[in-house]
């Protein structure tokens, strides 16, 4: 049975990130929409990126765009935004791309976060106690589908409702800029206008 440790360097080997530990450059492309956008890799992102990592893991939920969303719903639905607004916010930019491409699959990760708990709590072991949560499995175990004070469906849905109404003015706010850019750099590059709004077919959507 593999440790935390062990599924952790296979997760970032099968996601190309490299088999060190946690990590990463200074700035990290983001999805907005149809673009990656690079943002900086703030210390808050930095600081919690392995407990995020643990969260893809627990779910099952992928590394694409469809993949991220699912997990920035999940953990919104377990309450990060209450344990950190910068990280909250992080979510609503994963969870808008999400929601343009995957709405259903958003709500469904989100409703499973609400009966989950994540590894954010600052009062709680470690990411790496190998003591409580010894396997993937354990953790699993420890996180899904636990007993939480019941909330109806119809406030949930309020909630997701506007954690979607944010998401999507997070977007709007990184994504236009960074299409005016990208429309002027491509203009400067020569790209006509039917090359510059094409489609890309992608295969990173997963």
């Amino acid at each position: 049975m593999l440790s935390l440790h062990d599924e952790l360097r296979a997760f970032y080997q099968r996601s190309g990130f490299g088999a060190q530990l946690g990590k990463r450059p200074l700035t990290v492309p983001v999805y907005t929409g149809c673009m990656l956008v690079p943002l900086p890799n703030i210390e808050t992102r930095r600081r919690y990126l392995t407990q995020h990592d643990l969260h893809h893991l627990v779910t099952g939920f992928s590394v694409g765009r469809i993949g991220e969303g699912e997990v920035s719903a999940w953990e919104l639905g377990t309450g990060s935004m209450l344990f950190s607004p910068l990280l909250g916010t992080m979510n609503l930019i994963a969870l808008s791309t999400g929601l343009v491409l995957e709405p259903q699959r958003m709500w469904r990760a989100f409703r499973l976060g609400c009966r989950s708990r994540n590894v954010y709590a600052p009062t709680g072991p470690s990411a790496f106690d190998t003591t409580r949560w010894a396997s993937l499995a354990v953790l699993r175990a420890d996180l899904l589908n636990v007993p939480r004070r019941a909330v109806p469906l119809s406030l949930r849905a309020v909630e997701f409702g506007c954690y979607a109404a944010l998401a999507m003015l997070v977007h709007a706010l990184i994504a236009l800029p960074a299409l005016m850019v990208r429309v002027v750099t491509d203009i400067g590059l020569g790209y006509s206008v039917f090359e510059i709004v094409k489609p890309k077919k992608r295969a990173d959507l997963y």
